[in-house]
């Protein structure tokens, strides 16, 4: 009964805030009004004695209502909707699961798992745990639950950028080649798409259909950009929106691109081949060192024992 009602008074609270944080008055406009007790002063004033002229209200309370309401208000259904349809789309599955399911599943797996929880630490456990340690577990257990799956899709969007940043200096080979040979840079992102199955290929096969259903070239590529989420892309996308703006040899741009694009990646790989050792070392201490001595100091340690035995007799 005491959560239910810390529950109801959390949610009257926010909902208060929320209230008054985003409510507007319409017959109230704040700058005509600042303006207006600006005007009938004599003298002018400053913006600390305009400030401090307001009341406590309008001054500190208010302000910090509204902040609290743009943070609550982050945490909404709709907001969250939409962080989740930008997420899918980083992940490439906009057309495979809708924003709205997937946050219904969060709902449902933060609500399922206390209940699993419950069941399983207050009703078929014999007293293994106490109280507190089933309710600390039955709590972790809802933010577990509403969390998961965006673990579960984040790694999802880990695994594609990085696959991505895989692909990318040999896409940019491939465009640079076929641009060098006399194709538009349309033409030769459709010989990537024909020749490649990747994220990174699929990707240039999506801002094609754009470009054929009347979207700009320049607003298909921005958002590339932000469906994958990829800084490299950004940066190349953002090239290649210079040169086409500017009149810049597409070609240069493209052989300068795939020249750093490589750079990069070298760089990468020579960061993990110098991370490796450090990484190493926690299965070298734990797991490979133990068995090295067992293997080695095991049988001595057995010869001292049954020699401390005889002694003994």
């Amino acid at each position: 009964m005491a959560i239910g009602v810390g529950v109801l008074l959390v949610l009257a609270l926010v909902g208060a805030l929320v209230y008054i944080g985003l409510r507007d008055d319409d017959d109230r406009d704040p700058l005509q009004e600042r303006l207006a007790e600006f005007g009938e002063r004599e003298t002018p004033q400053s913006l600390e004695e305009v400030e401090l002229s307001m009341n406590f209200k309008d001054r500190v309370l208010i302000p910090l209502l509204r902040s609290m309401a743009d943070l609550t208000s982050r945490l909404t259904p709709e907001k969250q909707i939409e962080h989740t349809r930008k997420q899918l789309d980083m992940a490439g599955m906009a057309g495979q699961i809708e924003p709205a399911v997937f946050f219904m599943i969060r709902v449902v797996a933060a609500v399922m798992f206390p209940i699993l929880s419950f069941l399983i630490f207050f009703v078929f456990s014999t007293g293994i745990f106490g109280q507190q340690t089933s309710a600390a577990i039955t709590a972790g257990s809802a933010a577990l639950g509403y969390f998961l799956p965006s673990l579960w899709l984040g790694s999802k969007i880990s695994k594609r950028q990085d696959t991505i940043v895989k692909a990318l200096p040999d896409a940019l080979d491939l465009l640079t080649i076929c641009v060098e040979a006399g194709l538009g840079f349309d033409a030769a992102m459709g010989k990537v798409y024909e020749k490649w199955d990747n994220d990174l290929s699929l990707a240039f096969g999506r801002v094609l259909r754009e470009i054929q259903l009347g979207k700009g070239r320049r607003e298909a590529l921005k958002d590339m950009s932000d469906r994958l989420g990829v800084p490299d892309v950004t940066t190349f996308i953002a090239a290649v929106i210079q040169a086409d703006s500017l009149g810049v040899s597409m070609s240069q741009i493209l052989r300068v691109q795939s020249d750093q694009m490589r750079i990069k990646r070298r760089q990468r790989a020579q960061e993990k081949a110098q991370a490796a050792p450090v990484k190493m070392m926690i299965p070298l201490a734990f797991l490979i060192f133990p068995s090295i001595y067992i293997v080695l100091l095991g049988p001595a340690i057995l010869g001292v024992i049954e020699a401390g035995v005889a002694d003994s007799f």
